[in-house]
């Protein structure tokens, strides 16, 4: 073969003009997924962009049939006769195949925030991408955990350990972006968002927004927004330093500056000062909530039991904080004892100076036989099994759709990955009762941690929320790290009318006796049972009043239900002889004059996990 022979040859496979598209899509929306990986029986591999596509300019595999298997966290492709899940495929430059993956897990993975190569393939396949930065935004190639919130019309993002192209060590300080509201000109979040980073103008790299005084890494958390009625709003975040191997040896206050871009000290908390006992750290993702007519800034770790008054001033003390607990202050080097009233049960109060009560110390107080185990109030259970969920990390968000309070949150020991299970969960109140969650998200072997829900992207009243978190293999004891998206930052959508996240709530009967009732934060509920407060696939609808059947006081499973499981349990009707009154319980031998038990239950309903 000539010289101009192999010009030639070479010139049909040019990776910069005719690729091979395999674009891979959800069954059920039709959208590119990102993040499947297209394997061959070689072991070489091609990870899709977000927009779903993987574009192949493989000289070794142009014109010959390759074999693909296709795999993706929460996705499946059809096996053949053999359990394989995967396609033959004749690569040759320039044309496209489509694939159809259904989707398993609940949330739809829509792009990756962060890092390089977001649009690689489509870009490489002659597209346009629907970010103004496609392929690589202010040299970053991976961020740690973000921090959101909108200031002075912006929302206003943070994020924790960054890479950089051009050596192993990056931003250790905090670096920061901005980006418009939808409604302002932004993107709708289910295409992207575009980040504008602060930069070095030297390097172009994201530069540092938080390099407070001294050695080491500075991390941010609880990044919050207050109304100053002389200064207007103002921006604050709880810092710590950090110092080899990972001693936190300094934790303070820091306010940013409009003026320099930075976030400045404000105040160094006292080194004894409490600011993180136990598994209820000051910080997390925070909340602005109106309780008995005062603003408090609730912080979700996940659950939002710490919170403090929201006034610039109060944030400079830890010994400003409440935490809702069961414990009582104690003196130094005593014990702090459970809080019960007269008859015994367990008080929980939001209280300054006392410990909090996450889920380690719960654990250790049932463990001693301070607390009984229905009386702990973290009781966040697996709505199908039953199976304790220990959250981990994540947010709560006030939810219009659902009237209630919304939580995502990662879990910690799931089945599938350590830190890498995501889960949904609502309560009346922000301190619950986080009762029972559904699995949304998984992540197979590999961890996805720190979830933070974005309520400014919410859509349709609430019924769409955003949600992002780190997908990484730290923590996960996979060695394999996925090119580009690992230590990165990942977005779900997830809809809030799926019929799989009609979870059960707290029922309290208008007839129902005093011990039936909610106290005044919905916390110590004795309910007896749990159901749905509208209407599902299958579901019956119940009635207390037997001459009115426009509005349902809730719904349950039929007998029988396929969608019943082992937390489910029979509930039986009671009916007075003389008045126009229906009670319900889970007892069948509940009594009271007046009243007679139907002689089959009516349906299924949920036990309460702190009966």
């Amino acid at each position: 073969m000539n010289l101009v022979a192999i010009v030639l040859t070479l010139s049909l496979f040019s990776p910069a003009t005719d690729p091979f598209a395999i674009e891979v899509v959800d069954s059920a929306t039709g959208r590119g997924i990102p993040l499947v990986e297209l394997i061959t029986v070689n072991n070489t591999r091609f990870i899709t962009d977000n927009a779903g596509l993987a574009a192949i300019s493989d000289v070794d595999l142009m014109g010959h049939t390759i074999y693909f298997h296709v795999k993706s966290h929460g996705y499946e492709y059809a096996k053949d006769g053999f359990g394989f899940r995967g396609k033959a495929l004749k690569v040759a430059p320039g044309s496209r195949v489509k694939l159809v993956m259904t989707r398993i897990n609940v949330a739809e993975r829509l792009y990756r925030v962060t890092g390089g190569g977001l649009y690689r393939d489509t870009v490489a396949l002659g597209q346009k991408a629907p970010l103004a930065q496609p392929l690589l935004n202010a040299q970053v190639f991976g961020s740690d955990s973000v921090l959101t919130t909108l200031y002075q019309g912006k929302i206003h993002w943070f994020w924790g350990d960054t890479n950089r192209p051009d050596y192993p060590l990056g931003n250790f300080h905090t670096p920061g972006a901005t980006s418009r509201l939808p409604s302002d000109g932004g993107l709708d979040p289910s295409v992207g968002v575009d980040l504008t980073y602060w930069t070095d103008p030297k390097t172009g790299f994201a530069k540092p927004t938080a390099q407070l005084p001294g050695d080491g890494p500075t991390w941010l958390d609880g990044l919050v927004v207050l109304d100053d009625a002389q200064k207007g709003e103002r921006m604050f975040a709880f810092y710590a330093k950090i110092r080899p191997p990972m001693e936190t040896y300094e934790r303070g206050l820091a306010e940013w500056d409009t003026r320099t871009k930075q976030f400045q000290k404000v105040t160094a908390f006292a080194t004894n000062a409490p600011v993180n006992p136990g598994s209820l750290p000051i910080g997390g993702h925070p909340f602005l909530h109106t309780d008995q007519g005062i603003r408090y800034i609730y912080y979700a770790n996940p659950y939002p039991l710490t919170r403090v008054r929201a006034e610039p001033d109060e944030l400079k003390d830890p010994a400003n904080f409440e935490r809702f607990t069961c414990l009582e202050p104690a003196k130094p080097g005593e014990e702090s004892a459970v809080a019960r009233d007269a008859d015994g049960k367990v008080l929980y109060a939001w209280k300054r100076g006392a410990p909090g009560v996450g889920p380690a110390e719960q654990a250790v107080l049932i463990k001693a036989g301070k607390l009984k185990p229905g009386e702990g109030l973290i009781q966040l259970c697996d709505v199908e099994t039953g199976k304790p969920v220990q959250a981990h990390g994540g947010s709560v968000a006030w939810n219009e759709y659902r009237k209630r309070w919304v939580m995502i949150a990662v879990e910690f020991g799931g089945s599938s990955s350590l830190l890498g299970e995501v889960w949904f969960a609502e309560a009346d109140e922000p301190t619950g009762p986080w009762a029972y969650a559904r699995k949304v998200a998984t992540h197979e072997k590999y961890s996805y941690y720190n979830p933070r829900h974005h309520p400014f992207f919410n859509q349709k009243n609430g019924r769409l929320i955003y949600f992002e978190g780190t997908y990484t293999n730290t923590f996960s004891g996979n060695l394999d790290q996925t090119p580009r998206y690992d230590y990165n930052q990942m977005m779900y959508r997830l809809d809030l009318g799926d019929d799989r996240l009609n979870l059960p709530v707290a029922v309290v009967l208008p007839s129902e006796p005093e011990r039936l009732t909610k106290s005044q934060h919905g916390l110590t509920c004795p309910v007896e049972f749990l159901a749905l407060d509208h209407a599902g696939e299958g579901t019956v609808p119940i009635f207390t009043d037997p001459r009115s059947t426009l509005h349902a006081a809730f719904h349950i499973l039929p007998i029988g239900s396929a969608n019943a499981s082992k937390t489910t349990t029979s509930l039986y009707q009671f009916i007075h002889e003389g008045e126009n009154q229906m009670f319900y319980s889970i007892d069948p031998t509940w009594s009271a004059p007046g009243f007679k038990r139907t002689e089959q239950p009516v349906g299924l309903v949920w036990r309460n996990p702190r009966s």
